[in-house]
């Protein structure tokens, strides 16, 4: 069940509703895409791990393993974008989904444009980004930002970054003491607009602040700059 590479982008599709994964499956080929659907949790890890795939839609509530648990062994051994797929809406679930390394949350039911653009939008974020990889650079008070692996480091240490959240951590350190707001972060980062009740680039600024805590990085702080956005700096912009 592994695809082979003709060009097009490969995503592997894991959902058990037959309906829904059919559907799935077949809009997202019209769109030129090469898709490999599978309808198990445990045999969706299996495939993700021995095929090359750009990008892993998956629901959470699956059949032999759910799609958290897939998702936690699945970023132990690679950064292959994922967006998650569930009707579960409450909060805590999608910071469930975040915490364990998911770059985009989609509820259902959604529409096939919505699932369009946001594929698309990861997959030209992912492009950008082996395209403009440079070696890694060391920044303020040692964190050293490695664009191949999508991850920071310090004195050995590395965060954990998801390949979103890497993103997000670089564009506000490129922009060091400039307050970005939540639209110019969801355009330049997440490749989409800003919607008010989309939590995305919340979820992942809490889940940036918590990993480079554990790796003892305290230069700098990501800062919530109320009404306004994001900033990363070394003191309060508001005091």
């Amino acid at each position: 069940m592994t695809p082979v590479t003709i060009g097009n982008p490969n995503i592997l599709a894991i959902e058990d509703d037959p309906v829904l994964g059919a559907f799935v499956h077949d809009q997202l080929g019209r769109c030129g895409f090469e898709v490999t659907w599978c309808q198990n949790g445990r045999e969706g890890l299996a495939i993700a791990e021995r095929g090359h795939f750009d990008l892993v839609l998956m629901d959470i509530l699956l059949p032999g393993m759910n799609g958290l648990d897939v998702l936690q062994q699945l970023r132990e051994r690679s950064s292959t974008p994922v967006i998650l797929m569930s009707a579960l809406g409450a909060e805590a679930d999608r910071i469930s989904g975040f915490r364990r390394g998911a770059d985009d949350y989609l509820p259902k039911p959604f529409s096939m444009a919505e699932l369009h653009v946001r594929v698309e939008a990861i997959l030209r974020r992912v492009a950008l980004e082996r395209r403009h990889a440079q070696p890694a650079r060391v920044e303020a008070g040692g964190l050293q930002f490695d664009e191949q692996a999508s991850d920071v480091c310090l004195e050995g240490r590395w965060a954990g970054l998801t390949p979103s959240e890497f993103r997000v951590l670089d564009v506000l350190n490129r922009h060091s003491d400039e307050v970005l707001s939540k639209p110019f972060l969801y355009q330049h980062v997440l490749q989409r607009g800003y919607v008010q009740h989309d939590r995305s680039l919340d979820m992942h600024v809490s889940q940036i602040r918590r990993k480079l805590k554990a790796i003892g990085y305290l230069e700098r702080q990501l800062r919530t700059v109320w009404g306004k956005g994001y900033v990363l700096s070394a003191s309060d912009p508001d005091a």
